[in-house]
């Protein structure tokens, strides 16, 4: 089922994870244990994320250098398929630029619309290690917009070989990303706001946000949505604290603000457990706040460990 489905038919709020593909080596039972612990919250679909491989050049012993990679992750379009079958719930696999061609990108749309896989969230990608600005690949979507004009594309039939006739017409529910505090390469809101309208004018049907921990910056983001006319449904991400180490790690990563009063408790307590302790109160608060305010999904990011978001949802759902 489409995830715009999903929203029109409930009469509440959804819940919803995102779960990170294992590294290579690790087994498939890796992802099931994150996921089994949340399924008692009837979660209407579950996020897959995509990481690009990260890359070193190593020196041969007759001088030249070979590129290897360092990190792999299996493919996305397997453990969107294994969960399905496992759960019977919906995937949405996030398809990403950076790494890809466009041709590999249609291969992995062709391989999800055989598996019967509704939704894909379209993203550019993140940089590749030691990369300042964003290169795609040779042949490669430049960003998340063009992306979703390939997606969009398939939708209508349209592939890559233009000799193609009576292609197969492809139907996904195409997501994309928001960052309430902007994107880091937009140079300010209304920019950033101007690309979102683009990618829905293009087709994007439903939008995911970046995490925040102010939940008036989600409220003031929806508000200048809708005031430009974005009227698709806007989904909260939210990613409870529980490491005082996450106070630097996750302004630096994400390019988010956090909150002064979290802050400074977070700075005040004198053990993990009560750092925690508070991270996850946190969450809850901002969780019920948005439930009140009839947001349509509250979609956690997990990192793959699922105690904290079982602990909030034991007191939201």
């Amino acid at each position: 089922m489409k995830i715009t489905e999903h929203i029109k038919n409930a009469n509440k709020t959804l819940f919803s994870f995102e779960i990170l593909p294992p590294l290579k080596g690790d087994s498939i039972d890796s992802i099931y244990h994150g996921i089994d612990p949340l399924m008692e919250f009837k979660p209407s679909f579950i996020d897959v994320t995509y990481h690009r491989e990260d890359y070193v050049e190593k020196k041969r012993s007759d001088g030249s250098f070979v590129k290897v990679a360092t990190k792999k992750r299996p493919g996305t379009v397997a453990i969107c398929a294994a969960v399905m079958h496992k759960y019977n719930i919906d995937t949405v696999p996030h398809i990403i630029c950076g790494g890809f061609t466009r041709e590999d990108t249609e291969n992995a749309l062709i391989d999800l619309n055989f598996l019967g896989i509704d939704n894909v969230l379209a993203l550019r990608g993140d940089n590749a290690k030691n990369e300042n600005i964003f290169t795609p690949e040779d042949g490669g979507n430049t960003n998340s917009l063009d992306l979703i004009h390939q997606i969009k594309n398939m939708n209508s039939g349209i592939y890559m070989d233009e000799e193609l006739s009576n292609a197969n017409i492809t139907n996904f529910c195409i997501g994309a990303a928001a960052y309430p505090e902007k994107h880091h390469d937009a140079p300010n809101l209304k920019t950033d706001m101007k690309f979102l309208k683009r990618k829905v004018e293009s087709g994007a049907e439903f939008i995911v946000t970046q995490m925040f921990f102010d939940n008036q910056k989600y409220f003031e983001f929806v508000a200048k949505c809708r005031e430009n006319g974005i009227m698709v449904p806007i989904i909260p991400g939210i990613k409870p604290l529980t490491t005082k180490s996450q106070l630097t790690l996750l302004p630096k990563l994400f390019h988010i603000d956090l909150p002064d009063t979290l802050t400074d408790e977070i700075e005040q307590a004198k053990t993990s457990d009560a750092v925690k302790e508070i991270g996850i109160e946190w969450a809850i608060r901002q969780c019920k706040e948005l439930i009140d305010a009839k947001v349509p999904v509250l979609h956690f990011y997990t990192m793959g460990k699922s105690g904290a978001t079982k602990q909030i949802c034991e007191k939201i759902f």
